[in-house]
């Protein structure tokens, strides 16, 4: 066989590699330029304040489109937003299976209904080690510890190779109702040596030695912080975390306390999570209305907003205005979670409300009530030991993070280490190399309800805008250069002071120019409109030391 028509297994990044979030991978099997794909989860990010009204931000699926026919299935390998929440938005258009767990399933027809989204996806269950095909790939999930249940890592098999897919993981050998990493498979696959493996595997805490504390411990934690509370107690944590939210429900049980959920993602999470059986054995959980018939030094609270949204429950509790749920000096709130970056001064000003309340806070930096849901470097370097991978290739990063995975690679002596970015290709088999921007990737936003493209989406002008504020003028002109109809004038945006009155100094402005234009010239239109747009723009900029978005409309008539 000609070297351009061997099989090869290729790793193609399109989201999450180089950034936290918009996971989506994809693996190709066969001969150049006639491969078949599979591709493991289709992440989302969140806009942040550089991106005015994106909510989302996902991968932009062009070269999986360009492929579309070789495309064979997405495996998901768990419901997180980064790595499921784009399933809706781009999966349809492929009309291919999506593989994923019970859970996960259960998750995204929620999500569906939830949202109103009105296109599907057909659904496949998959069972850890149940291996099964998917054309010319034998994908087995493996079950590994994470902050939501059903979370595993994928091993694809291929005639040349393998490559395990880690997902997101943690080495947690007690975990609150999910089963832990499964550490024997793991231990087998390094002991098969019949096939060379890749490893493509999570660098969130590739800076931080050691290991991550168990769950278990923070459940411990939990529940003496809930015991030894002389008033209520509130505790705010991400809503997917479930055995976060079962340690919760247990420590009140044993303080004697009752539980109130708050917010409807919290509501939605567990109520799936009752459907499958996770929450047997647990006692009543009370909707928020039953908040106020309970006795103050019997009730926690449950709620969420632990990453500042402002209309989540917290949020609306540490303003004030929430309809039913109030907090008071002396009750005790605990944040079970850390900031996402980028949510930091959100998380922040709540907590700042808080303590202006009289509400004794406790966060991660006061006791362990809040544990990562990724390996540190002693994590990683057990499990190079375990599996003996061949190749690395960390994901899951920013580049500080892809960097220390690397080099932590490195120096465990593993003997290929591929740094790879988006839109890179990487050959894992044979002969192992990465192939810099490959592919064409990019971003797509979710803006309102519209699916586009940056270029598309109109946030320039937005940030324009927020910079500059507006101004348009509108007025209309007869042949002999008369002024019959206007100036109309908006303005918004610009600053308004007591002493003096932009919206004054731009109608003196149109007007000056007006005066000093002759009737002729004032007859063209195009020429009216060049003065106008100059003058305002150069006045407001004097006055103001900013050049506003200047928009001038003279008619003929």
């Amino acid at each position: 066989m000609a070297k351009n028509q061997r099989d090869e297994l290729v790793f193609v990044p399109l989201g999450g590699v180089g950034e936290i979030g918009m996971n989506m991978a994809a693996y190709g099997f066969g001969p150049a330029h006639r491969r078949k794909w599979i591709v493991v989860d289709c992440g989302v990010s969140f806009g942040g304040p550089d991106l005015p009204g994106i909510e989302l931000i996902m991968a932009n699926p062009e070269f999986l489109e360009e492929n579309a026919d070789d495309v064979l299935a997405l495996i998901l390998t768990h419901s997180h937003e980064d790595h499921y929440g784009a399933v809706l938005d781009l999966w349809p258009v492929f009309d291919k299976p999506v593989y994923a767990t019970p859970f996960t399933a259960a998750m995204l027809a929620a999500k569906r209904a939830g949202d109103g989204i009105v296109e599907n996806v057909d659904v496949t269950i998959m069972q850890p080690g149940k291996p099964f095909e998917v054309g010319p790939f034998t994908i087995e999930p493996i079950n590994v510890a994470h902050s939501i249940p059903e979370s595993n890592a994928i091993l694809i098999t291929t005639p040349i190779g393998r490559a395990l897919h880690t997902g997101d993981w943690k080495l947690d050998p007690t975990p609150v109702i999910s089963a832990p990493t499964n550490f024997d498979r793991l231990k087998k696959i390094g002991e098969d040596t019949s096939s060379p493996l890749a490893l493509i595997c999570d660098s969130t805490n590739a800076t931080k030695e050691g290991e991550s504390p168990s769950e278990q411990e923070v459940g411990d934690n939990l529940a003496k912080l809930i015991a030894d509370a002389p008033h209520r107690v509130a505790v705010t944590t991400f809503a997917s975390n479930v055995g976060r939210v079962v340690s919760i429900v247990r420590a009140a049980h044993k303080a004697g306390r009752e539980v109130v959920l708050s917010g409807r993602s919290l509501h939605r999470i567990m109520g799936i999570a009752r459907e499958l059986g996770m929450l047997e054995g647990l006692p009543t959980l009370h909707d928020q209305d039953a908040f106020k018939s309970i006795p103050r030094d019997k009730c926690v609270l449950i709620c969420t907003g632990s990453q500042g949204e402002a209309r989540a429950a917290i949020a609306r509790i540490a303003r004030g205005d929430h309809p039913v749920i109030d907090l008071n000096a002396g009750d005790r709130m605990i944040f079970s979670s850390w900031a996402i970056p980028g949510n930091e001064r959100e998380v922040i000003d709540i907590q700042n409300l808080l303590i202006d309340k009289g509400v004794e806070l406790i966060t991660a930096n006061d006791a362990l009530v809040h544990v990562t849901g990724h390996p540190r470097r002693g994590e990683l370097q057990k499990l190079y030991s375990w599996v003996k991978p061949e190749v690395l290739v960390p994901v899951h990063g920013e580049s500080v993070h892809l960097q220390a995975h690397a080099k932590l690679g490195r120096e465990e002596g593993i003997p290929n280490v591929c740094e790879a970015r988006n839109g890179d290709m990487v050959r894992l088999f044979p002969e192992p190399m990465a192939y810099p921007a490959e592919v064409r990737t990019g971003e797509l936003y979710l803006d309102g309800l519209v699916l586009c493209t940056p270029e598309e989406s109109g946030v320039k002008g937005r940030r324009r805008l927020s910079f500059g504020g507006m101004v348009i003028v509108s007025l209309c002109v007869n042949g002999g250069g008369q002024v019959v109809s206007g100036p109309d004038l908006v303005v918004e945006g610009l600053p308004e002071t007591d002493d003096e009155s932009v919206t004054d100094l731009i109608e003196d402005t149109i007007t000056g120019v007006i005066k000093s234009m002759p009737a002729k010239r004032r007859s063209d239109t195009e020429v009216l409109n060049s003065a106008l747009f100059k003058a305002i723009r150069n006045e407001v900029n004097a006055f103001w030391g900013r050049k506003p978005n200047v928009s001038v409309f003279v008619h003929r008539v």
